[in-house]
């Protein structure tokens, strides 16, 4: 009895510390992209995504793209983004996970759903879709 019990109790342990890597490690991919988009650095911002990594929105009408190329044609060298970001949660479910992040503007906020899948022991966002919400208080 007394064995099971600890085979139970280490992989229960190895399972949550996994968990907590992996989310760890969806952080720091996310954290990419918001600081890559706050401090206008695309190679950080790069390093997010996976190279096929796609983004779709609603502007006039639905829209797909490449998130790579797209940033790399709208981002511009210069000061800090005047924004505020967030990380509203992350889940995990063994190679899979979703965030979802708020970047609240002065007159907006993006909030942003990130796919994101653990491809060779890194996470990386395979796609992306937001929503542009008007803050009519400002």
């Amino acid at each position: 009895m007394k064995l099971k019990m600890l085979f139970l109790f280490l992989f229960i342990s190895t399972f949550s510390f996994a968990q907590d890597s992996d989310y760890a490690m969806i952080e720091k991919t996310v954290n990419y992209y918001l600081e890559g988009g706050t401090n206008n650095e695309f190679e950080t911002l790069k390093k997010a995504f996976h190279e096929t990594a796609t983004m779709k929105f609603i502007g006039d009408e639905y829209k797909e793209v490449n998130a790579i190329e797209f940033f790399k044609g709208a981002m511009k060298p210069g000061p800090k983004q005047n924004r505020q970001t967030r990380i509203a949660y992350i889940n995990v479910s063994g190679n899979a996970g979703s965030a979802k992040l708020e970047i609240d503007y002065p007159d907006f906020t993006f909030i942003d759903y990130m796919n994101l899948l653990k491809i060779d022991g890194e996470w990386k966002i395979v796609s992306k879709i937001f929503f542009r919400k008007v803050d009519e208080k400002k």
